[in-house]
Order: structure tokens, then sequence, then C-alpha cells
């Protein structure tokens, strides 16, 4: 309305200037069909004025549209008509015939007004459409045929024959087309009924109407047409089935569902709503046992089931509609009863459990028994089951009776009393079973020797114990029960030194402690072993050994001994030489002693406790070497005294003491010194004596290592089956053995290194050979020393041989540091 007054406005404005113009040119048209695409040409303007190509821009050709939309501009430089924008001819002018677009071309210099007429076409750019694209109709099944039905005309904008022609309707059954002529020459659709409705056949009818122009190509527009068919009560309800059959187990519960009647009627709302309920003849042996849901048709168990009371139930179920009339349905429903596996199986004994002993043989009956189960069939079939890993088995003999025996061998220690769970299971669907327990006690057997804490017990007693003290308590324990547990301890006969054990020792036969006879001397029984045998009670009796290795601990009750110099074993007092011109460090003697103890009892001290000049003398601590500590001079005396202090390293310290005294003279001189001096004064004697001394030494050094190289051998023999480098004493004493003829000792005991080879028996004629090398000596010396007489020999021997190491070959290597004391 508002573009149609706007035009109305501009059409006045354009017919004043009109007035005010003085030359107005002719009128041109043009025709172009609606819908161009822009910059499409509609015409040569400038040629159809008459105007040449230079007056196109100098006179500023223009357009201007009446419509007040700008359709149409001017190309400046061709001077053609061309399309602005997008023309919509229906929205222009409607459903007129005739559709023309004025325009005023203005020119300038001079101001001149042309009319030009643009005709719009139309095209078929519309399809017919209707109002709605949906549209229901409800139509009772009972309508009569040729029955119509008025429907909703469609639209199309187009005009001529691109406007509406004609409709069409799908193919259905009931329905067909008809048009009805009205007002001002237009046809409306109608739908007719061909065919009487059934709602319980279709109840929706669905068609599509469509809508045809004249246009080429033919455009078309659609609407849905539902036709829905109201229903009338024409139908009764109908069950699924005519007869329900159901089978349900005796022990289902109330409230158990049993079976769901269905029943439908073709027709709708209240002349389709169904309700069941029991027929009118259903006894009351059933109405109490079921009852049926009236809206869902379900049954449900509302009693209690017996099917020893009744196998099966039939009875009848009526659906009704609630239509008018009310229309009605039947069935027949059967419930059969199924009996169920409601009874356990019963384990009954037929005879009292016996005691079975331990080392009972396989297959020995411990109980008699019986199974049995009220229910019949299959749920009165009974299978009997023990335990996995049980070592007892089940043995039937006849109807359902069975015999519990043994299967494997028992153990008492390991499991004392069995309780034998047996289960009885019958065949029934779910099968049923129970428990029974079954209490089996065994018996012990004497089947096990006591048995010791540890196989070996290694027993440290110090000597000179007090006698009837307790050495050790040995212990041992058997699994076994009673009598076969009861255990006594003795001590099995053996020997220590050609002396019995049980001369030395005896056991507590009740709680195995073991006490000592007598006190014991390390120095004379190191070692010994005692065989403890702990015996049952049981018939028969059984036993084991265990080994006690007693270990006499050694006590410091030996004082230190003088064994050098020899003189002092008789008095305690030795005389020595030396002469004046000794310098300082020379040796005068050397102080050997000896302890019967062992460790740390024997570790042997010296000290110088008195002397006449206490700056003249010192004494290793270690080695009891006494040397000079400065030269001696004109003004000392000729003869000093020295007492030396000799100490053990033991609790309480023992001591011993040795006087020696020297004699300082004038002529004596150091043999060492003066073999030097000869030395240098080349002579044929003092070459012998060179050659002797070099001689001694390679002897005593070959001899040296070939005794390193036997005892090697001997070392690695022996580590080879015991891992010792000792080798063991044989069964005879040390003292009696023949071949123990030599002995090789290397002491490094502080500053005189020395190695002792003793040749011979022990007991006979030795010769002994030391070699003394003295590093901190002022001059190298080598020295023999003669061997000592036979009696001091056996005096030494019998108070060393008792710390000696028991081994037939000997090998002692000892290095007392300073730090240790």
């Amino acid at each position: 309305m508002d573009s149609m007054t706007n035009w109305r406005w501009q059409a006045l404005l354009w017919h004043h200037i009109f007035l005010l113009w003085s030359t107005i040119a002719g009128q041109t048209r043009y025709t172009i069909p609606e819908e161009l695409k822009q910059g499409s040409v509609v015409g040569n303007l400038a040629k159809d004025l008459g105007l040449g190509p230079s007056e196109i821009f100098d006179r500023k050709l223009r357009v201007a549209s009446e419509a007040g939309k700008q359709y149409f501009s001017v190309d400046a430089g061709k001077g053609e008509l061309m399309v602005n924008e997008r023309i919509d001819r229906e929205a222009l002018c409607g459903q007129s015939a005739s559709c023309v677009l004025p325009l005023q071309v203005v020119l300038e210099n001079p101001l001149q007004l042309h009319r030009v007429e643009v005709e719009i076409k139309d095209i078929n750019d519309n399809s017919p459409s209707f109002l709605t694209k949906q549209l229901s109709l409800k139509i009772p099944e009972s309508a009569a045929v040729n029955t119509r039905f008025p429907l909703e005309s469609a639209e199309d904008p187009d005009v001529g024959s691109n406007s509406l022609k004609s409709y069409t309707l799908n193919k259905n059954e009931c329905f067909v087309l008809k048009m009805k002529e009205v007002e001002d020459g237009k046809t409306i659709p109608e739908l007719v009924l061909e065919k009487p409705l059934d709602r319980e056949m279709k109840a929706v009818h669905q068609l599509l109407l469509t809508a045809l122009d004249g246009g080429n190509p033919v455009m078309s527009g659609t609407t849905q047409i539902t036709i829905t068919v109201l229903d009338i009560n024409d139908n009764f309800p109908v069950f699924e089935k005519n007869v329900y059959k159901v089978s349900l187990a005796e022990n289902s519960a109330k409230g158990t569902f049993v079976i769901k009647t269905t029943a439908t009627d073709a027709d709708e709302g209240p002349n389709g709503e169904v309700e069941f309920s029991f027929g009118s003849r259903t006894p009351d042996s059933v109405s109490t046992v079921f009852e049926v849901n009236s809206l869902t048709g379900q049954i449900h168990l509302k009693g209690e089931l017996d099917y020893e009371s009744a196998t099966s139930y039939k009875f009848e179920i009526t659906a009704k509609d609630k239509g008018i009339p009310e229309m009605q349905g039947h069935c027949r429903v059967q419930v059969d009863v199924i009996d169920v596996n409601d009874n356990a199986p019963e384990i009954v004994f037929t005879s009292e459990t016996q005691p079975v002993k331990e080392d009972a043989s396989s297959a020995t009956v411990v109980a008699l028994l019986s199974a049995r189960d009220l229910d019949c069939g299959d749920n009165g079939k009974v299978t009997l089951q023990l335990p996995k890993g049980s070592p007892f088995n089940l043995k039937p003999s006849f109807s359902n009776n069975y015999a519990l025996v043994t299967n494997g061998g028992l153990d008492r220690e390991s499991v004392s009393e069995y309780n034998i769970e047996i289960t009885a299971t019958d065949s029934g669907s779910p099968p049923l079973s129970s428990k029974k327990t079954i209490p089996v006690i065994i018996t012990d057997v004497n089947d096990n020797p006591p048995v010791f804490s540890q196989p070996s017990y290694n027993v440290y007693l110090k000597e000179n114990g007090l006698p009837g003290s307790i050495l050790y308590s040995v212990s041992a324990s058997d699994p076994d029960l009673g009598e076969n547990a009861k255990i006594s301890y003795s001590i099995l006969d053996s020997k220590a030194q050609g002396v019995s054990v049980s001369s030395y020792v005896y056991i507590n036969s009740d709680n195995g402690s073991i006490y000592s006879m007598h006190s014991f001397d390390y120095e004379k029984l190191k070692v010994f072993q005692i065989q403890v045998q702990a015996k049952d009670q049981g018939s028969p009796s059984l036993s084991s050994n265990a080994t006690v290795h007693v270990f006499i601990l050694d006590q410091n009750d030996n004082a230190p001994i003088v064994i050098y110099p020899s003189s002092a074993a008789l008095g305690s007092f030795s005389h020595q030489r030396m002469p004046r011109s000794a310098k300082a460090g020379h040796l005068v003697t050397k102080v050997t002693a000896v302890d019967a103890d062992s460790g740390h009892n024997a570790w042997i001290s010296y000290k110088l406790a008195e002397a006449t000049d206490a700056s003249l003398f010192t004494v290793n601590l270690y080695t009891g070497e006494v040397r000079t500590k400065r030269a001696v001079s004109e003004q000392d005396d000729s003869s000093q005294r020295l007492l030396i202090e000799i100490k053990d390293d033991g609790e309480p310290v023992q001591s011993a003491t040795v006087t020696v005294s020297v004699l300082l003279e004038d002529g004596l001189h150091e043999p060492i010194l003066d073999l030097r001096q000869k030395t240098a004064e080349p002579s044929k004697k003092n070459g012998r004596i060179t050659l002797y001394l070099i001689l001694s030494l390679a002897s005593v050094s070959v001899l040296s290592l070939v005794t390193f190289l036997i005892l090697a051998v001997k070392c690695i023999r022996n580590s080879r089956s015991s891992g010792s480098c000792c080798m063991r004493r044989s069964d005879c004493d040390d003292y009696k053995n023949p071949n123990r003829n030599l002995q090789i000792q290397l002491n490094t005991d502080g500053p005189i290194k020395y190695v002792e080879v003793l040749g011979g028996d022990m007991l006979s004629q030795s010769q002994s050979f030391r070699s003394c090398m003295s590093p901190m000596s002022e001059y190298s010396d080598f020295t023999f020393v003669k061997p000592s007489s036979t009696a001091d020999f056996k005096e030494m021997i019998s108070v060393l041989d008792a710390s000696l190491p028991d081994s037939t070959w000997t090998f002692e290597s000892q290095q007392v540091s300073r730090n240790n004391n």
C-alpha cells in the first residue's frame, strides 16, 4: 500500500516537471521477461532516442523509475538500458494481466525528458500452493457411499497459462476427486466416498492432493490429507489363544506370575477397552488359588500349590469390552503343577566310628552309613561326596549303603583328628544337598625317633673347673604321643686319650643335663667328644644320637719357664762374657722362655727389672735379646748383674725371673768383627771360612724352601678334603707317633728373625739348628747355635708339647706386634 502511494506521488511530481519542460520527446516501449539477471540489456536507449555517443556523456543521460525502486540503469559508454536489480512481476503487478513499468529518461543541456515503458512478461516461476500443508478429516466408519467432503483450493500467483489449471488425487481404495463450480467461474475440489469404510481394516487413510498449473514445464503444489475413521462397536474381544497351558512348580510362592492372557478388540475407545475375569462357572478351588488382573489379563498365584492334592487346574477366562452393546470373548487356561525337589537327602550312620591307627593299611573300614531321600525319581537319587584331598574314601555296598574306608597313609603327627564332612546331593533340578561331619580319631604308633635340637653341640669349658658342675643340657623332642614320646638320655661308651668318656662326665637321663665328674687340665686334655643317645619308651623303642664336642679353654695357670740360657734352668743364674770393645747394639745374650698355656696366656714379654748399670743394657720386650744401649767404657764395672723379669699376657699375670752375670774382658773381641777384619786380608783360610758360611746359608735356605713346599702340598691336599691346613692327628697320642720327627718353626717375633729346624725323634737325641738374622744389629751376622743337651730338650718339649697344635707336621707362623701388648 505504501509503495503504491509513493508511486502516485512520484507520478504527480513528474507531471509538474512535464509542464515546466519546453520539450518532451516521444514514448519508447520495451518488453522483457521477469527474473532477468542483473546486468541484462533491455535495449539500446541512446540509439532509440537518436543520441550520438558523445551526447550520452555530455548530456548526462539517466533514467528514473516511477515505481520507487531503481530497477534499471544506463550504461554511460554504450547508452544501453540494463537491468539493475531482480524484477519480480508478481511483486510489482500481482494478478494483473498486464504489467508495465514506466521510466523517465532525463537529458541535460538542453533539458529534455523522454518516457520509456518496460513491459514485464510473466514466466512460470511460481508453483501452485495450498494454504495448509496438512488437512485432517474425521469420517465415521458408518458413513454412506457417495458422501462428499469439500477440500481447500490452491493458489498460483502466476497469470494466464501459468496459473492454476487442475487437481489430482493419489490412488486409493475408498475416495475419488471431483470438482465443484462456485461463483465467478472458480472450481473447488471435493472428496467423494466411493467404498464403505472399516476402521478395523484401516483406521487412517493418507491422501495426497496435487494442484497443477498450465506452464511449461508444469509446476505443482501438494497438501497431505489425513482421514481418520471414527469407530463404532462392531467387534468383540478376541483372545490370542483359545487354550493357554502353563506348568508351575508346587513350591511357587504366593504372588508368583502364572501366565498372561491377551485379548484384543478391533474397536477403539471404550469399544476396544477390555476387562478380564474368571468365567461364571469357575469353582472356588480355582478362585482361591489363582487371581486374574482385570486390566492386564495376568494370572498370579493367590494360594499354595500342592502336587499331591491337585496335579492340574483348568478354568475359563472372559474378556468384555465397554461398548454399547457389550461384547465379550472366552478362552481356557490349564495350569499343570510340577513336582519339585523339596526334600533334601539325609545321611544316616549305621555304626559308630572307631579310632584308626596311623599305620592302618589302606581300605580299613572306619564307619558304615546310608543315604535316603523322601522324593522320588531323579529327585530321590542320592550321591555322596568327600572333600578333595581327604585320606578317606566311600565304598558303596548296596541300596544306598556305604562304607567309609581309609585311602592312603595317615600321620597322627600331622593330623591327629579328622572331621570328615560328607555331602549328600540328589539328582533333582535344582539339586538339594545336606552335609554331615564324622569325627575320626587317629591313634599314635611309635614311628618317630627322638630328634635332637641340633645334630652336634659345641661346649666350651674352662680348665680347673669344679667337679660336678653342669657342662651343657641337650634336648630332644619326639612328635609321638604318650610313652612313645617319653625320652631318656644316656652317654654311649667312647674313649678320650684311652680313657672312657663316662669317667669324665655323666648325664641326667630325664632332662639331658651333662655334669663333669672331675676338674679338667687344658695342658693334658684339650678336646673330647661325647656321644649322647636319646631313646623313647615306645615298643619297639626308637633312638637317635648327637655329638657333644667339649673344648677345654685354657686358663693362665702356668708361669713362664726359662729354657735359655740353659744354666738358668739349674739355678736361674747365667754367666756371660762380653768384650769391653763392644759398641752400642751389641748382642750380649738372648733369654728364651716358654709358657705351657696357650693364646694370650702364653704371650711372653721380657723386662729388665734390675741392673748394675741400667744405662748400659736393654732387653727387647718381645724377643728377650739383651743388647748394649751404648758403647762400653773403661769406667764401667767389669762385673755387671742383670735381673730379667719374664711375664705372660694372662689374667692374672704369671711371671718368672732370671739373673744374668756379664763379665767385661779386655782381650775378648767380637767374632764377627774379627772375621770382617780378617776377610780384608786375602788368605786361603779366610776364603774357606767365607765359603763355609755361604754353603751353610744356602743349605739352610734350601732346607727351608723344601720344607715350605712340602707343607704347601699338604695344605692343598687337606684343604680339598677338610678345608683346613692342619692335618688331623691319628687315634694314637702325639707322643707315641713315630712319624713325628721333624718340626720347623718360623719365629718372626721382634727384630730377630730365625728359623728352627728340629730333627729326629722328639724324645731322642735331637739336633737343633737356628738361623738368626738381626737387621737391627750393627753387623750382619750368621751364627750356628750348638745343639742343646738331651735333658734340656726333653724338658723343653715336655713343656711345649701341651700347647703344640695336634698335627703330624706342624708349621707355625706367628708375628706379635708391639701394639698387641
